[in-house]
């Protein structure tokens, strides 16, 4: 049939190479084959048991959607020729009903994307081939089984049928003949169904099920590649941060069987677990079944530890291979496998998902154990940055946690799918779990099993709780990936999302109660349980790791904090310095607040000096704390910074109180007083507060506030000089435009320096500096750098003013449709704009140290602990990142990344 159909087919040529056969391709042509592809052509030149077959390249997905959804010319040539490659492989014929060779059609991206694209098996079928595969195999049970999944699977994926009117049909069969699972359907119940799926399809779609073989084939590599922009591979590669124009491949492999009966099966297996790290075998396998059971959680399937004792030579076979595939890739695998009547087939190898904390492990012992060096295992592949704040995570308090086991809140245990601990309304639908989410409520998206439209829901949910699947299912991955707790395959819930139910014996969970799900152990709980943070110092394998990343790294990683609780925290990480310490959030504390209030609305300077005199010793002991807490480190300390009318009552909430009081007329003193204050908060209303008096513009018309501030840091570390304590600050000038203003501002701060030290009798040394957050302050750094020792570049101020957003309006009103739509590649305020934003760093970067070749510069915006934006610092030269105490970790880790990368990143 593929013959003729060559001879036949008038598409026109080309030759440009769209098709590779496995023995084609090998582990380097990730970029070409995709992730699976590469791996099934590795695999089969190593002369491992691999189903022939052929991928269909990335590029030719991307000439797809380049031609208007159209197969490039001559892809459907080599489709056909490949074809005939490997029915001469198989001795099989494609659309033979004597000796029928059936294909999968697979998805395959370059970065593994676990059900985020399509999937069609058994395909090649129709009524001869089935009948002929019945009476090619002796079992007509197995070929009716295969007809009726790909049925149901073509008529989903490709034809769009929704897959729960094939799930109702079939569970209403079951249901009457009382069937447990579809394995024990008889061959009779097989042939009914496969006509209803044929009529479901015909009522559905208008047209017969496609018969033809090559067709079916067309029809399928063109759905496959319209997965790769579908809503939830295009969510998921928004969470994750993969690039939009990579394409998928598509791979089409001989189909082998798991279905025929007790003597096969399929199964999942890693090389090492994926959620600790553990080095033993981790999977699961079903008998009689094929992959998409296992993968999709239709059935609980069996640990691939049992399998040596239902199939002890093929359990053999397989472990040597997995030891052998991991030691050939020098990482841990993620494998698939379908055993067809005792033989083993591999259809799938590729570095395996795992967690944070497995990561950290897997890193760390394959160092120990020879198979890869400290600087491999530091690098992305082994251990993406921002992955290990999941050992951070947060973990039930022990106590919390007895009190709800002996007060019998335990509803259920199931597998535990990914660590962490999550507590949160319990949202039966992935839409509500997303809608709440996105609200800012605490949600645990609890499903009968997820399916990739889910994705969206997960995102949003604090964790994921399923009633099927096992540690392998899609819920169980994609948790894992996202760094959130899941609890998979708790078969003694109920769970009923029509009714917003979930049953546990005779106890109900109605939608919207709170529940608690335990990753770590499998445990749920009825009830809210307290969460704790992590002991960092007992994550000896991340101490390991962390401290081969600091041999590497040139970047230092400072910390943003504004208590000396924050700066402990920081040092505990790891952190070098404070490179933020905001002033202004002191004086929003309930005992100090009504001080700033009174020196806001004072009526002459003499009743503000008074209010300053009250403050400054209680900002020295602000300081006092945190550069106490950081001895021996600096801590940069910015100058007030917001408008002040922040301090005061908003503008709205003032007149509702004026005008009661109005209204009432009884209290004609506290009427005065409260519209004297809407008066002040009038006349200091902004039409753009955000570019208005703040910043060091305050400093220069009200010189008090900061001459106050000045005084508290250099008395604190004088203080502490006395006391043999090494404070080292840093005065940070917030938001320069133009030479003048600091220098101006720095000739006060130096004056009130001298006058403290002379005043204390001992000199300190500190530092004074600028932040760069305008334009303008980028572009003429070359002379604010005369009077400025270091630049911090507070770059969520200088993306809002380089792109002319507001980020709260922004975010809220269109940016992130911007990234879904790509209008944007990514939201600027999480990942440095490079080509924006970072050519004004850079260009300040080049002046500044032209002007002042000692200059210090660093980075103390959000973007500080965002592993791609630490790349960019590092290329751009600068000397230290800093972030929040939490990211330490992942900027340490990060910032050896970009020194081995050579600034060259993945993705």
């Amino acid at each position: 049939m593929v013959q003729l159909a060559a001879e036949l087919t008038g598409k026109a040529g080309s030759d440009k190479k769209w098709v590779y056969l496995f023995q084609e391709g090998n582990a380097s042509m990730r970029d070409l084959l995709g992730g699976k592809g590469a791996g099934c052509a590795e695999m089969t030149n190593a002369g491992l048991p691999v189903p022939p077959g052929f991928t269909i390249t990335t590029e030719a997905c991307n000439a797809f959607y380049a031609g208007g959804k159209s197969l490039p010319a001559g892809l459907w040539d080599q489709v056909l020729a490949s074809m005939r490659s490997v029915e001469e492989q198989t001795g099989k014929r494609f659309g033979d009903p004597n000796n029928p060779l059936l294909v999968s059609v697979r998805s395959g991206a370059k970065f593994s994307m676990p059900g985020m694209m399509d999937t069609v098996l058994n395909l090649g079928l129709n009524d001869d081939v089935a009948a002929g595969l019945a009476k090619l195999t002796g079992n007509e049970r197995f070929a009716f089984d295969a007809y009726r999944r790909f049925i149901q699977l073509f008529g989903k994926i490709v034809l769009g049928v929704k897959g729960e009117v094939f799930e109702h049909e079939l569970d209403q069969v079951k249901e009457r003949l009382g069937a447990k699972t579809d394995a024990d359907l008889s061959v009779d119940a097989l042939k009914d169904l496969v006509a209803h799926f044929k009529s479901i399809v015909k009522q559905q779609t208008g047209e017969d099920f496609p018969t033809d073989p090559l067709q079916q084939l067309e029809r399928a590599v063109m759905a496959v590649f319209l997965s790769w922009n579908g809503k939830r591979a295009i969510d998921y590669r928004n969470f994750n941060r993969i690039s939009h124009d990579l394409g998928t491949a598509v791979n089409v492999q001989t189909m082998v069987f798991g279905n025929m009966g007790s003597d096969s099966g399929t199964g999942v297996a890693f090389t090492r677990n994926p959620s600790t790290g553990e080095k033993r075998l981790f999977g699961e396998y079903l008998l009689n079944a094929q992959g998409e059971d296992v993968v999709a959680g239709i059935r609980t399937p069996a640990p691939i530890a049992t399998l040596e004792r239902d199939m002890p030579e093929v359990y053999k076979q397989f472990e040597e291979i997995a030891e052998r595939l991991e030691r050939h890739y020098k990482d841990v695998q993620d494998l698939e496998f379908t055993i067809e009547r005792g033989k083993l087939y591999m259809l799938q190898t590729r570095s395996g998902k795992r967690t944070g904390p497995a990561a950290v492990k897997i890193a760390v012992d394959l160092v120990r154990e020879g198979l890869i060096d400290k600087r491999t295992a530091l690098t992305e592949k082994y251990v993406p940055a921002a992955d290990i704040t999941q050992l951070l995570l947060p973990r039930f308090v022990v106590e919390d946690k007895e009190k709800a086991t002996s007060e019998s809140r335990l509803l259920a245990t199931g597998l535990n799918a990914s660590p962490g601990a999550a507590a949160g309304k319990a949202i039966f639908t992935a839409d509500k779990a997303a809608e709440l989410g996105e609200r800012g409520e605490a949600v645990v998206l609890v499903r009968q099993e997820t399916s990739p439209d889910d994705v969206h829901g997960m995102i949003a949910a604090r964790g994921v709780l399923t009633a099927r699947g096992g540690a392998t299912s899609h819920a169980a991955v994609v948790a894992r990936s996202m760094g959130k707790p899941c609890v998979a395959g708790a078969g003694d819930l109920r769970i009923d999302d029509r009714t917003g139910e979930m049953r546990a014996g005779d106890r109900v969970i109605r939608e919207g109660e709170f529940i608690s799900i335990d990753g770590a152990t499998g445990e749920v709980f009825a009830g809210e349980i307290k969460t704790r943070e992590p002991n960092f110092a007992e994550e000896t394998d991340l101490q390991t790791l962390l401290g081969w990343a600091d041999d590497v790294r040139r970047l230092q990683v400072w910390a943003n904090g504004d208590y000396p609780r924050d700066a402990q925290k920081a040092r505990e990480f790891g952190a070098q310095g404070i490179g933020l310490c905001r002033t202004e959030h002191m004086f929003f504390e309930e005992e100090r607040l009504p001080i700033v209030q009174q020196m806001i609305l004072a009526e002459d300077e003499a009743q503000r000096q008074d209010a300053l005199d009250k403050l400054l010793p209680i900002q020295k002991e602000d300081f006092r704390g945190i550069l106490q807490a950081m001895a021996g480190l600096p801590v940069v300390i910015r100058l007030i910074d917001p408008p002040l009318h922040e301090f005061l009552p908003s503008f709205e909430e003032q007149l509702t109180k004026v005008v009661e009081l109005r209204t009432r007329g009884d209290n004609p003193a506290a009427l005065a007083k409260e519209e004297h204050l809407l008066h002040v908060i009038e006349n200091m209303r902004e039409q753009n507060p955000m570019l208005g008096l703040r910043g060091i513009r305050l400093g220069l018309m009200f010189p008090g506030i900061v001459e106050m501030q000045c005084r508290a840091i250099i008395g604190a570390a004088c203080e502490l000089k006395k006391d043999g304590i090494d404070a080292r600050p840093e005065i940070m000038v917030p938001l320069v435009s133009h030479v003048n203003e600091l220098e101006r501002t720095r000739l006060q701060l130096e004056r009130v320096a001298e006058d403290e030290q002379k005043r204390q009798g001992v000199s300190v040394h500190f530092k004074i500096g600028t932040m760069i957050e305008l334009p303008r302050a980028a572009l003429t750094a070359a002379a604010i750098a005369k009077h400025a020792e270091f630049f911090s570049f507070g770059t969520n101020d200088l993306t809002q003013t380089t792109y002319g957003f507001s980020r709260d309006d922004a975010e809220g009103k269109f940016l992130l449709r911007y990234v879904q739509e790509k209008i944007l590649p990514e939201n600027p305020f999480q990942v440095l704009d490079r080509d924006g934003v970072g050519q004004l760093v850079r260009i300040a970067v080049e002046q500044g140290r032209g002007t002042r070749p000692d200059i210090e510069l660093g980075i103390c915006g959000e973007h500080g602990g965002d592993p791609s934006s630490i790349e960019f610092c590092h290329e751009a030269g600068l000397d230290y990142v800093s972030c929040s105490p939490f990211r330490v970790p992942v900027a340490r880790l990060a910032a050896a990344q970009a020194a081995l990368s050579g600034g060259e990143r993945d993705r």
